[in-house]
């Protein structure tokens, strides 16, 4: 009976996960169509559903409802509902933590659009150029919703360190289970140099990070990415700095591109060939298979324990 009711919980619980994937991938679909016509949205969707390390969303883990509630807040950001994202957000910043680095794009997006209500003040009367700027700025309440969700964004991210702390007692209880298995306190952006010297040598590796940061800006300044427009773009950043700085590289480096999600559609635009965009998704497949058999088969590691996916 026990073990009955085991596999109907996982059962139950791989239901879960694939539904969630699913509704992930409609919403990301629908997040694209903001920014780009029907077809290329669809491509960007699929580019998205076949990434190398999406067979995690098929599994009980915490990565398709996160991306499901992630695609759905910066949906709502990028159609203006502050107000209706705050319980989305407040409900991925509990999944996953995403919190941080949504927070520090929503906060860098208030001061952009607040300096754009700046500007358009002043120059409001220059006729024509002032109406151009007022076309695209936020009204006085818009900002306001944003500030809000900047706040309760803030709020989100601090949930869990806030959870442990009164749990436990200890205000470093969280960082601490985060980075128990490292066997080191959280140190800021040393796990990137370590990792680097690891693979590439005591002179290449001190230089590695920067290489792999600058090569990631040129991608951010590249047409197709900036056709996503501010808001995607600022969480790529944000997202890409909050890995930099808090991540220890290793084998679920991958899986932790996921969020990073919106550059799919950019990889869409690159091309509107049908070739071009049909051997990303067979390349991606086949990658797919090689993350599965790398990752999600028992290897026993010399001090014990096996690579998490």
């Amino acid at each position: 009976m026990g073990e009955n009711l085991k596999h109907r919980i996982l059962a139950a619980l791989v239901l879960i996960a694939m539904l969630a994937g699913l509704a992930a991938s409609l919403v990301v679909y629908l997040l694209f169509r903001t920014r780009t016509a029907h077809w290329p949205a669809v491509w960007g969707a699929a580019f998205f559903a076949t990434f190398p390390v999406s067979p995690v969303l098929q599994v009980p883990y915490a990565e398709s409802l996160n991306l499901l509630l992630l695609a759905g807040a910066l949906l709502l950001l990028v159609k203006r509902h502050y107000l209706w994202a705050i319980p989305v957000v407040l409900a991925m910043c509990l999944s996953r933590p995403t919190g941080v680095p949504f927070a520090a794009a929503v906060g860098i997006l208030f001061l952009y659009r607040a300096g754009e209500a700046w500007l358009e003040a002043r120059s409001h009367g220059l006729g024509a150029a002032g109406r151009r700027i007022r076309g695209r700025v936020h009204s006085r309440n818009e900002l306001w919703s944003l500030a809000g969700l900047t706040a309760v964004s803030c709020a989100g991210a601090l949930a869990w360190p806030a959870i442990a702390w009164a749990a436990t007692g200890d205000i470093a209880a969280y960082t601490k289970t985060e980075t128990v298995w490292r066997g080191d306190d959280l140190v800021p952006f040393k796990p990137w140099f370590d990792t680097g010297i690891l693979l590439f040598g005591p002179v290449l590796g001190l230089v590695a990070p920067f290489v792999f940061v600058a090569l990631f800006g040129l991608v951010m300044a590249s047409p197709p990415v900036r056709r996503l427009g501010t808001e995607l773009r600022l969480w790529c950043v944000c997202y890409l700095g909050y890995l930099v700085v808090f991540l220890h590289p290793q084998t679920s480096t991958f899986r932790m591109l996921l969020p990073l999600f919106p550059l799919a559609l950019a990889a869409a635009l690159v091309s509107r060939s049908r070739a071009y965009r049909g051997a990303v998704i067979t390349m991606f497949v086949l990658l797919q298979i090689v993350w599965v058999v790398w990752l999600w088969a028992w290897a026993q590691l010399p001090g014990g324990g096996d690579y998490p996916p």
